[in-house]
């Protein structure tokens, strides 16, 4: 499994613990990883989810050891099924011992944490005890709430276990890359550049035939395409060399789209619109219905949105429609709740009722009940009003109830960015 001589080193990526495997939690550490190590020049191989138990995650550990690098995450805590460092060792083929430095620290923090709960630090005092056994020869990096990360050399595999939580996994990430045996490894690299493209509103199939017209991926330049929310990622990552076939690449991409094009940097919508609303001196409100504050959830979001986001009226009901955003009665009866009419009167009264000088509005029907033939679930009509003027949307999105309302909700800040940016 280990890179050829010469090539790009080759990562397994194990995300452990029982709560990915049952569907309770998404992992979110794999996905990360693996952007990292492709920006260091380093190949993610694979992702492997495993559960918590002894011989499923011991085998994920042992397989992931054939490859140059092993970045393990979970299972680092103090408690019974905590198993990673303990069968990691196990698979390295040496013995656990106690880092007295990482126990002192654990301590510590345990003490600390034990007196601001009010509770005897006797309950903390076996976790400290093993969460400071690391494999012989392993680098402690550094701690993250009680759980450290750890860099162990297992033959011509680098191994680095760090904790499940996202945000302790990012912190210690850059402490274990600035280890010496990952400075080595990375060295073997060669790091890619990265060139993004963000799309809305076109067909996956119609950028992959627009890659596969300019001669597709290769030559140095690997490219990825993904489709999210109606939204598509294009990535092109670079090799050293390769710069004048990604140009080529980029401009045909960029030309067969070029009215979808929303991006060539790795951003959201909601920081986009809120940056445009900010150059224009403008405020935002939202008024939603099948959404239910997804539009606003994804502005709040992002820190700082306060400044040009005023607020948001989830009017399910439709006396609440009226009630709160002034939605005609008539507009009510004679075209239903869900319908292009009651969509533009949404914003219009949310412009009114909170002071706001742009206000996009949403109602649709999210299923997985309630859908007729005339309008069937999946149908969702988006109206934006602003001093600009109007814009408006019909859609039709296939998909479960959480699926239908994500993509109205991307749907509706696109709206708005039209709305700022489009004459």
């Amino acid at each position: 499994m280990a890179s050829l001589v010469g090539g790009r080193p080759r990562a397994a990526i194990v995300a452990s613990g029982s709560e990915l495997v049952r569907g309770d939690r998404t992992d979110r550490n794999g996905p990360f990883l693996a952007a990292q190590l492709l920006r260091l020049g380093i190949e993610p191989a694979r992702i492997t989810v495993v559960g918590d138990g002894r011989g499923d995650l011991e085998g994920a550990l042992a397989d992931g050891l054939r490859f140059d690098l092993l970045c393990v995450s979970g299972g680092l805590g103090p408690t019974h099924d905590d198993r990673t460092i303990e069968l990691l060792a196990k698979a390295a083929g040496v013995d656990l011992v106690v880092d007295e430095a990482l126990r002192d620290q654990i301590e510590e923090i345990s003490r600390r944490v034990a007196a601001r709960l009010k509770r005897d630090y006797a309950d903390f005092a076996g976790g400290v005890q093993k969460q400071a056994m690391v494999p012989a020869g392993a680098l402690v990096v550094g701690v993250a709430g009680t759980a450290p990360a750890v860099v162990l050399e297992a033959g011509p595999c680098v191994a680095i276990a760090l904790p499940g939580p996202p945000r302790e996994l990012q912190t210690l990430w850059p402490l274990a890359l600035d280890t010496e045996p990952m400075r080595r490894l990375r060295a073997r690299g060669t790091a890619l550049v990265r060139r993004v493209l963000r799309f809305y509103g076109v067909p996956e199939s119609a950028v992959a035939q627009a890659l596969a017209d300019a001669g597709g991926d290769g030559g140095g330049v690997d490219v990825t395409i993904c489709a999210r929310d109606f939204e598509l990622h294009v990535d092109l990552f670079v090799e050293p060399g390769a710069e004048a076939r990604a140009d080529e690449l980029e401009s045909h991409l960029i030309e067969s789209s070029a009215r979808f094009l929303f991006a060539r940097e790795e951003t959201t919508v909601a920081d986009l619109v809120l940056g445009l609303l900010r150059g224009k001196g403008l405020t935002l409100a939202t008024a939603e219905s099948c959404t239910g504050g997804v539009v606003a959830a994804r502005l709040t979001d992002v820190p700082g949105s306060s400044d040009v986001f005023l607020g948001s009226v989830v009017a399910y009901a439709d006396e609440l429609k009226t009630g709160e955003l002034g939605v005609p009665e008539h507009v009510l009866r004679t075209y239903g709740s869900v319908s292009a009419e009651t969509a533009a009167a949404m914003a219009v009264g949310a412009r009114k009722r909170l002071g706001a000088d742009v206000a996009v509005a949403v109602t649709g029907i999210a299923g997985p009940g309630g859908g007729t033939e005339e309008k069937p679930v999946g149908l969702v009509f988006v109206h934006a009003s602003g001093p600009m003027g109007e814009r408006d949307v019909r859609l039709d999105f296939p998909g479960d109830r959480g699926t239908i309302r994500n993509r109205a909700a991307v749907a509706a800040l696109h709206l708005v960015r039209r709305l700022l940016t489009e004459p």
